[in-house]
């Protein structure tokens, strides 16, 4: 059966949602004056810099503490990044799932193995509620690519691992994987959208539960 990869902080965990409860907790507990949600939008965009920027391949933990130490650093908060992270990243499983995922990705898996494609770490990855749904040997993370998106060089060994298929939600995988010539099926997920001077994928879907129908009509995509 072909290979059919999802994002996973975008397309099937609402990192957003997790990440803010988590950074709200933590921003309570250290009595710093700023909300979750400014967190974790200050905090992931220094993240995604962090991993379009490092010339050599670093762990995504490590960008996660460098973003939050830059993130802290800018507001004037008194933190300690390695411990700041490690309370971050521990809160994993508790970060969900968009409504739909569940029940499309049992359905997928009836006609294509499921997979994922993400800038995460092997270990981070085995903590999400991601990893029971999806076949473990079609897990491509950074860690194992040794890439990270939207670098074309992390698409590329994609392929060569024989995704047939990727679904992204964010502007950046979006984009990177259709520069790439990875054929692309997008859910629209809230607070993501398409770059507006990049390429536009040729299907989209508003809920994972239209994908199963879609992925049969779809030609040419090794599915």
């Amino acid at each position: 059966m072909a290979l059919v990869t999802f994002d996973l902080f975008s397309a099937l965990v609402d990192a957003r949602a997790g990440g803010s409860a988590a950074l709200a907790e933590l921003a309570a507990g250290r009595g710093w004056p700023v909300s979750g949600t400014e967190l974790y939008d200050d905090w992931d965009a220094r993240n995604k810099a962090s991993q379009r920027d490092e010339p050599a391949w670093v762990p995504f933990a490590e960008h996660c503490r460098r973003a939050l130490a830059a993130t802290c650093a800018a507001r004037g908060l008194d933190a300690d990044p390695v411990a700041d992270t490690a309370a971050l990243l521990a809160t994993l499983p508790d970060w969900p799932l968009w409504p739909d995922v569940q029940a499309a990705l049992v359905e997928v898996a009836r006609t294509h193995r499921v997979g994922v494609l993400s800038n995460v770490d092997d270990d981070l990855f085995a903590r999400t509620r991601v990893a029971p749904l999806v076949e473990p040997g079609a897990v491509l993370t950074s860690e194992r690519l040794h890439a990270y998106k939207p670098h074309p060089e992390l698409y590329r060994r994609a392929v060569a691992a024989g995704v047939g298929l990727h679904v992204p939600a964010s502007a950046r995988d979006t984009r990177g994987a259709l520069e790439a010539g990875l054929a692309v099926v997008r859910v629209v997920r809230p607070g993501h959208a398409l770059d507006p001077d990049g390429p536009r994928p040729e299907h989209e879907v508003d809920d994972l539960g239209a994908l199963p129908a879609l992925l049969r009509e779809v030609s040419g995509a090794g599915t």
